[in-house]
């Protein structure tokens, strides 16, 4: 097994092929996650999956888990949530705390979260260059609004790539999922990059496909402008 250490200032990445035949997805390590290196991981269909003793560890997953916004499925159940809740959903008005949130969730068979400071603190800076997105969901009071839920993500060209989600409320993050999807498609988004195969993603419509046709997808789309910006602080309802 050939892991092969990413040099700092060296922005390039192996061709993912090795890494998901021999080495379980494991493209290489690196000791430095800058904006640079995000978004060339991410145009390469790679992304950092957790971080050990300094060094980032750089993964891609095959096959790739995807949404095609106009497959969207919602179900009864939650279709019955967004009619009777009165949650509201967001974008970009807390981008922060919602990072902060997707970082304290306990994971089932984690010890402790893969979003350390080091991920927030990349992420953020992604956020404010343009890239990083997220999605609010809130639950109105008489005390101010609460942050029920959400998720957040990478946006290049038409690509948008999910990073993680949070619900302190019922159907709080899929009801930010559910509002979120759409109002992607309407900027222009046309692949959504989930990345897992999970029954979750799979009840929203998701499918898997093969990596290469991921990555030939990717150098499609990332290099297409959006029709309308994500908006940098809004109500989508």
């Amino acid at each position: 097994m050939n892991i092969p250490f990413l040099p700092p200032g060296d922005y390039r990445f192996p061709d993912p092929a090795y890494a998901l035949a021999e080495c379980d997805g494991l493209v290489g390590v690196s000791a430095d996650m800058d904006t640079q290196r995000l978004l060339s991981a991410y145009r390469a269909g790679i992304f950092p999956w957790y971080s050990h003793q300094g060094y980032i560890y750089w993964f891609a997953t095959a096959p790739r888990t995807v949404l095609h916004p106009e497959k969207l499925h919602i179900g009864r159940s939650l279709a019955k949530t967004l009619r009777r809740t009165p949650y509201r959903v967001s974008v970009n008005r807390a981008f922060a705390d919602v990072v902060a949130a997707c970082a304290a969730v306990p994971r089932p068979g984690q010890d402790g979260s893969w979003i350390a400071p080091e991920f927030q603190t990349a992420y953020t800076a992604l956020h404010r260059l343009g890239y990083a997105h997220s999605f609010e969901c809130w639950l109105p009071s008489p005390d101010g609004d609460i942050l029920a839920g959400g998720f957040y993500g990478v946006q290049i060209g038409r690509v948008f790539y999910g990073e993680s989600m949070f619900a302190r409320r019922p159907d709080a993050s899929k009801t930010a999922f559910a509002r979120a999807v759409p109002y992607l498609a309407g900027c222009g988004i046309e692949l959504i990059d989930c990345q897992q195969d999970t029954d979750h993603l799979r009840r929203f419509g998701s499918e898997t496909v093969d990596f290469r046709d991921f990555q030939t997808a990717l150098q499609r789309l990332n290099n297409q402008a959006l029709d309308t910006p994500v908006a940098q602080a809004a109500w989508l309802d």
